[in-house]
């Protein structure tokens, strides 16, 4: 009997070292893909874009609407104070405002408490909330604008244990794992405890998985329930914990735990999930929220508060409940909570790529320096250019104009570019511009029409020996062959001649007899030069018709020639990005100003004066049904034939909008430029401040009184006279006589003639 028990006893020891053998062999073959994943890149995280930050100074052109789009973008709270970091109050045209410090690749703003006052569309002073001492820069942080991800691909916002609020930390394991620092990865309390549960029940209604196991079963395993699956979770929770210090499993844990769907992609995080759900950082949320979170654990579905508010109500007093009775907060502050609405963002689309047309030409942007995987897996940081006070004064003039004109199948598109530095603010893609698909301001090339006109006179004013503005052109009939030797009759958009007009007349009334006339005594090739100095793309074979806009070139290619324009012939690459950093914030590439005079000041000014009287006395003179005071504004109106595409480009001192309205079938629109695109132009700089045009004559450029009728000098008092700039050197030799006889036509005022009335 003894020397049966030994051989029992002896088997039962070699079965247990046998099998404590074969668990450190499955043991030892899991390490490897346990400490790669866990110690190697984690997540795969998709790159991160942000908007401009805001600078706030003293004399900056800003309204406080615009600012209050501003800080809705960043989700900072309206509060009575202001004071709390990410909250505003507003009296009047003062705001209170306690800005959140960030790091960016231009430096780190430190987190400031500012009192704005406003004056008008300016911003009149910044000072310290509570010493008000002047401030003399300061900078709201970026608002993210999207992220670049694959589809279906997880997302998640990373966050360090010292990011999340102490309150939620203690509140997560009082629910989810009491005795998480005291166990090696497994609970056999807790097991039991489930395990009787379940019983009772007759199903399973309790887990007793610990933090470990859970975050074990997310990050390596499926979700099958199997034994073997089980077995592995409970073998890879003892190594975890074996190699691993809590509080590096808690920060896995906090960036792991799966909170949600947005779409097709899985919202991972409480980092995430408090801007997915609050729209505000982590350590902004309110003891509730961090309690709604919390009980989101157990069942992000099932929980949800935008699908089933009542049934997240009643889980996030649960967890307060809990938090009051194992002394995190008081029992008055835990009550204080749930009397809380859930203040769950209303639309959830924080972060979701609103601007789907301006994260088209960021993605372009990168992927001439990035690897796709790189951008969607790296946790990059693009910190681009825009700004989203603009971008949403676009989208709301494309939606009011379209409404108004009220066509079926009617198209938008437009592009706004800062004038100094060739910054896109902007990108409207088309009517639908919230969903990504065609993006009109990218790709779809249209005939210009007028747009091109600038070209023609700048070349000739170029030439100031030949042409000055006030130089007098011939608006007779004319009639030219093309190579095919057909002839071709250009016509004015009115059918009349009106014999002689003065060049900048010409341009501001988009006269095309005279501009074709003008373009062949200039030749085609100048012509085709002084467009490419723009920046303008060249066709490869010209014709007569390419002055009068029929060569055909996207929203984005005309930002480009009417930045050059507008910057007084500097000519300035349009970029979307800044700079892109790393997931640590360690710069990889910064994207600098690169600027080039493409056109010498002198003839840049004439221009200029020609086309703010476009907007002055032209086509676009209907603007002031939006502005009132349109000067310091310039512009150029575009139709091409039967009415098929409108366009307008049109500038202040520092900002620069494109606008084409048109049909993808190519039909008809039945719209001019200053019928169609104009009013949308004048629409987003009515809802804008901006800086108007105040540039000084430069060198080498006078003012000189010019008679209208013949370009000859004139006399300030002298009836029928002008003031023009002209270049220094290049003044009429001749003049009129002043004190002449009026005629019939003179009788009648100057503008009178200049308008026909």
């Amino acid at each position: 009997m003894k020397r049966w028990g030994a051989r029992l006893l002896g088997l039962l020891v070699t079965v247990a070292l046998v099998a404590v053998g074969l668990l450190a062999l499955y043991a030892k073959s899991l390490e490897p893909e346990l400490r790669q994943h866990f110690e190697g890149g984690r997540w795969a995280v998709p790159a991160r874009v942000y908007a401009r930050p805001l600078e706030l100074y003293a004399g900056k052109a800003l309204s406080p609407v615009e600012l209050q789009v501003e800080l809705e973008e960043l989700g900072y709270r309206q509060t009575t104070s202001g004071r709390q970091p990410g909250s505003w109050s507003r009296n009047g045209a003062v705001f209170h405002l306690s800005t959140r410090g960030f790091a960016h690749p231009d430096g780190e703003e430190p987190a400031r408490s500012l009192r704005l006052a406003f004056d008008g569309g300016q911003l009149a002073s910044v000072t310290g909330l509570d010493d008000r001492e002047r401030v003399g820069l300061a900078r709201l942080e970026p608002a993210v604008v999207g992220s670049l991800h694959a589809p279906h691909q997880e997302d998640r916002l990373l966050v360090r244990l010292e990011q999340v609020p102490e309150t939620l930390v203690r509140a997560l394991l009082v629910v989810e794992d009491r005795k998480f620092f005291d166990h090696h990865g497994l609970s056999l309390t807790g097991i039991a405890r489930a395990a009787l549960a379940n019983l009772r029940a007759g199903r399973v209604v309790q887990g007793g998985s610990t933090l470990t196991q859970q975050l074990v079963k997310n990050f390596y395993l499926s979700a099958d329930q199997t034994l073997r699956r089980k077995f592995t979770e409970a073998v890879m929770a003892l190594l975890l914990e074996h190699y691993y210090e809590k509080d590096e499993i808690l920060e896995a844990y906090f960036n792991e735990v799966f909170l949600g769907q947005r779409g097709g992609r899985g919202v991972h995080g409480f980092g995430l999930g408090a801007e997915f759900y609050f729209g505000r950082p982590l350590d902004e949320l309110s003891l509730a929220q961090q309690a709604t979170l919390v009980g989101m654990v157990r069942g992000p579905s099932h929980y949800n508060p935008r699908r089933h508010p009542e049934r997240a109500r009643e889980r996030r007093n649960l967890v307060l409940t809990l938090m009051a009775r194992h002394g995190i907060i008081p029992g008055d502050e835990a009550r204080e909570a749930m009397a809380e609405d859930l203040g769950v963002v209303a639309d959830g689309q924080r972060h979701q790529g609103r601007y789907p047309a301006f994260m088209d030409l960021v993605r372009r942007h990168l992927q001439r320096d990035y690897r796709r995987e790189d951008l969607i897996s790296e946790g990059l940081h693009v910190h681009t250019t825009l700004a989203p006070r603009v971008q949403r004064a676009a989208e709301r003039a494309v939606d009011s104009r379209l409404a108004a004109f009220g066509a079926e199948g009617l198209q938008a598109a437009l592009v706004s570019v800062s004038v100094e530095d060739g910054e896109v603010k902007a990108v409207v893609g088309g009517a639908d511009y919230r969903y990504a698909g065609f993006n009109r301001a990218l790709d779809a090339r249209r005939p210009i029409g007028s747009l091109v006109k600038p070209a023609v006179y700048l070349a000739a004013l170029r030439e100031p020996g030949q042409y000055a503005l006030g130089t007098v052109l011939s608006d007779e009939p004319v009639t030219l062959r093309d190579r095919e030797g057909e002839p071709w009759t250009p016509r004015n958009y009115d059918g009349d001649h009106r014999g002689e007009v003065p060049l900048w007349e010409a341009l501001s009334d988009s006269l095309n007899v005279p501009t074709v006339r003008l373009s062949q005594g200039l030749g085609l090739r100048r012509v085709a030069r002084t467009w490419a100095d723009l920046g303008g793309r060249v066709p490869n074979t010209l014709y007569p018709s390419f002055v009068l806009g029929a060569s055909e070139h996207s929203v984005l290619e005309m930002a480009q020639v009417y930045q050059t324009i507008a910057a007084e012939g500097f000519r300035t690459p349009l970029r979307a990005v800044r700079a892109v950093t790393d997931s640590d914030g360690e710069l990889l590439s910064r994207y600098p100003l690169a600027t080039e005079q493409a056109v010498d000041p002198a003839s840049s000014y004439l221009l200029q004066h020609a086309l703010e009287q476009v907007v002055a006395r032209g086509t676009a003179r209907g603007l002031r049904s939006w502005l009132g005071d349109t000067h310091g504004l310039a512009g150029k109106t575009g139709t091409t034939d039967d009415y098929r595409d409108a366009w307008y480009a049109g500038y202040s001192g520092d900002l620069l909008s494109v606008v084409w309205l048109g049909r993808d079938d190519n039909q008809p629109i039945g719209l001019t430029g200053s019928g169609g695109a104009m009013p949308v132009w004048g629409e987003q700089f009515q809802a804008l401040s901006f800086r108007r045009l105040n540039r000084l004559p430069p060198a080498g450029v006078e003012e000189a009184w010019i008679d209208y009728r013949t370009g000859r000098r004139s006399g300030p008092d002298c009836d029928g006279a002008v003031a023009l700039p002209y270049i220094s050197g290049h003044l009429p030799a001749e003049s009129v006589v002043c004190a002449r006889e009026p005629d019939d036509d003179d009788r009648r005022g100057f503008w009178d003639r200049v308008f026909r009335r």
